[in-house]
């Protein structure tokens, strides 16, 4: 919970300058899937301060930021990954908070998807094509991508910011489930992996789920595979070996949202955030890069 202005006198470093509390979301862009039987993408970093909710990858709730009045702030969104049209995903890109008197704020891009072996290592880490190592999360932020299945040519999902990719799937090819938070006032899940590739010859096989929150379908023969859905962070579905394409799809494009009283906010900002209230706080969802001046 956002608190009120304090002033800050000899010895604070910062003479006389008020500030005052903000919870914030961070979610980075979700990795792109691998094209051709690939692993699915990995979610983008996740990371959470408000109401004692949890960050990714079992991480804790953080501490709110200090913002200090008359201070712009700047807010980068980060994009998902292209999906792969040969090879390994992309990693999504970071999103991040930063401007002066704070350190920067940042979410890593989720991991790529992987076809030459390895998943990529990310916010939450890419699933693995048939041999080679899952992508690894990054702590407090995600989880690993899943194990591919080399016997059967299945491949991993896309870690999530709540699970490993593949927890809820054997072989490990769904993706990683996200989080819900109600930061916005009401619940809603960001942070899904994307699905792996499922490989039936005859087109039997089932497919791929993505990670709840986001995450992009993945593929079987036949079917292709879905981006992660935009605004949460979710990783791409792997491509599919036969049919009409072979690519992986794209993650999905980050979000950062930030909660004060409203007795604190100033509206001044830039990129046209969304801005909605709930009982005494402002809530403001960038989807797009701006800025907020405190």
């Amino acid at each position: 919970m956002s608190f009120g202005y304090q002033v800050l006198g000899f010895g604070s470093g910062v003479t006389g300058a008020a500030i005052y509390a903000v919870d914030f979301l961070v979610i980075a862009g979700g990795g792109g899937g691998g094209d051709d039987r690939g692993a699915g993408g990995g979610a983008g970093g996740y990371r959470n301060s408000y109401a004692s909710e949890t960050s990714g990858g079992g991480g804790s709730t953080e501490t709110d930021l200090s913002l200090t009045v008359g201070v712009q702030y700047t807010i980068t969104i980060g994009g998902g990954g292209a999906g792969a049209t040969s090879g390994n995903g992309t990693k999504g890109s970071d999103s991040s908070i930063s401007g002066t008197g704070i350190t920067t704020l940042t979410s890593e891009g989720g991991g790529y998807g992987g076809k030459t072996g390895a998943g990529g290592d990310g916010g939450s880490g890419g699933g693995m094509y048939l041999t080679g190592t899952v992508g690894s999360g990054t702590a407090n932020q995600g989880y690993d991508g899943g194990n591919g299945k080399g016997g059967s040519l299945d491949s991993g999902g896309g870690g999530g910011a709540g699970e490993e990719g593949g927890t809820d799937g054997s072989p490990a090819l769904e993706g990683g489930d996200g989080l819900s938070s109600s930061i916005t006032g009401s619940a809603v899940n960001r942070g899904g992996g994307g699905g792996g590739h499922d490989h039936e010859p005859d087109g039997s096989s089932t497919t791929p789920s993505g990670g709840v929150g986001g995450g992009g379908t993945g593929s079987k023969n036949g079917l292709d595979p879905t981006a992660g859905s935009a605004n949460t962070g979710g990783g791409g579905g792997a491509g599919q070996g036969d049919g009409s394409t072979q690519d992986g799809a794209s993650g999905g494009s980050g979000i950062i949202i930030l909660r004060m009283l409203t007795a604190n906010y100033t509206g001044t900002t830039t990129g046209s955030p969304t801005v909605t209230t709930s009982g005494s706080d402002t809530i403001l969802q960038f989807t797009g890069s701006g800025s907020y001046t405190a």
